[in-house]
């Protein structure tokens, strides 16, 4: 299974991710193609686990975002901050994590991915594991913003609308960076994400 991550991270990083394809990956892996179907159901499966490599950064990075901060609300935002950060200078790979229709995964894939190669999150807090660990987007966000319900910055009632709320403009935002429907450098787009995420937390308090 590593060969053929390891293959098409080799591609994403010298080709892009649009020029992966089955051929290439099992000639740099070393394995009949035939092969890569026993660990994976389809392309589109193989290049989703393998793009989960473009966490390592965010993941290493994370860390340094989040410490010294006294409370929750700090800590979602700079969360945030590291997020858009990485995602913004990846948008394609990150597009294809969380919201490309197409890619299917098996549940848990990236506890499953972190397993194999768990010397990537070895430095994490154990608190911040679930956010790391969960697999749709949404959950991942929800798993932070419940935390500073807990510390009363905002109501548990209005958790499910200003989680939705968020994720519309980091998708919407993801989503113009990747299509070039704006000039805005990653820090301009990631000031501006987290502008519109504090002026809806605000909204709500």
């Amino acid at each position: 299974m590593k060969y053929f991550i390891d293959a098409v991270q080799k591609i994403i990083k010298e080709e892009g991710i649009d020029f992966v394809t089955i051929r290439k990956v099992s000639d740099i892996a070393g394995f009949n193609s035939a092969t890569i179907y026993n660990y994976f159901n389809n392309l589109n499966e193989l290049i989703f686990f393998s793009s989960i490599k473009y966490l390592e950064d965010y993941a290493h990075d994370l860390s340094n975002y989040v410490k010294n901060h006294d409370n929750a609300l700090d800590t979602f935002m700079n969360i945030w901050k590291c997020f858009c950060h990485h995602s913004y200078s990846n948008p394609k790979v990150y597009y294809n994590l969380f919201f490309e229709e197409r890619v299917n995964p098996s549940n848990s894939s990236i506890k499953n991915y972190f397993d194999i190669f768990s010397d990537e999150i070895n430095n994490q807090s154990e608190e911040l594991l679930p956010m790391l660990l969960g697999e749709r987007i949404y959950d991942r966000n929800l798993t932070v913003l419940k935390k500073c319900a807990n510390e009363g910055f905002i109501a548990e009632k209005d958790l499910e609308q200003i989680n939705e709320m968020i994720l519309l403009i980091y998708h919407s935002m993801l989503y113009k960076v990747l299509k070039r429907q704006c000039d805005y450098t990653v820090e301009e787009a990631t000031e501006r994400t987290l502008s519109y995420i504090s002026h809806t937390i605000d909204s709500f308090r």
